[in-house]
């Protein structure tokens, strides 16, 4: 089985003495490559440090972080930013488009950023891909939260990202806003045969994956396949009585 990303033994601590807080303990998990994993668990479980170090924005204190064929820890900065550049895509709940930009510049700006001046046809496939190409000269104010987190989602699928990482994504979004998204998500992994590794607090959200990986004081406690939004729920209530 090919993986996308493989934590292991991954540890990260925080402060020290009376304030350290380890947010990840020992840690392994291994993405495989083409699925959509969820990640949750009760607030401090290391969700975000989790994906933080999966994406190579944060380093562990021990433990390897393997993206594909790749040691991260083998990486000097720039190296990681260019890997990041290059391999990964972003998503966070709040969408970070520029405004003053129209949504087609905004899906040009990764590529502009690594020097590489992107064709119009490939700006068309990415908003296209997201069923935005009637807007494609809006700018973010011009379109609805739903539609401009799927101009992120196009900037995030222009450079053929391996993975892409998911930070609650659906967070600011109504239901039907991000019902759309989600389904976006999942045509990622179904049709553009990507990763996703997605952060939530939401059991509607994480059953759209194909594993909900849960999280509770920087360990992995559970693992659910086939998830189902209730059985996700209770998992979830559970976890939070501890």
């Amino acid at each position: 089985m090919d993986l996308a990303v493989d934590l292991r033994s991954v540890t990260k601590v925080y402060g020290s003495g009376a304030a350290r807080v380890t947010a990840l303990a020992d840690l392994s998990f291994s993405f495989p490559a083409g699925s959509f994993t969820a990640v949750m668990g009760p607030s401090g479980s290391g969700k975000s440090t989790l994906l933080q170090c999966a994406a190579g924005l944060d380093r562990p204190d021990s433990g390897q972080v393997m993206l594909t064929d790749v040691d991260l820890a083998t990486l000097n900065e720039d190296q990681l930013t260019l890997l990041r550049r290059e391999r990964i895509g972003f998503v966070f709940q709040a969408f970070n488009l520029i405004s003053a930009l129209t949504a087609a510049q905004n899906v040009r700006l990764p590529l502009l950023l690594g020097g590489r001046t992107p064709s119009d046809a490939e700006v068309d496939w990415a908003l296209t891909s997201v069923g935005l190409a009637e807007r494609a000269a809006h700018r973010p104010g011009e379109l609805s939260g739903g539609q401009q987190q799927r101009v992120a989602i196009a900037r995030a699928l222009i450079t053929k990202p391996d993975v892409l990482f998911a930070d609650e994504p659906t967070g600011a979004l109504d239901t039907s806003s991000g019902r759309e998204v989600l389904e976006l998500l999942r045509g990622v992994v179904d049709q553009h045969h990507r990763t996703v590794i997605m952060v939530t607090h939401d059991p509607v959200a994480a059953s759209y994956a194909d594993v909900v990986m849960f999280l509770a004081d920087g360990r992995v406690v559970d693992v659910m396949r086939d998830p189902a939004a209730d059985r996700i729920a209770t998992r979830m209530t559970n976890l939070e009585r501890r």
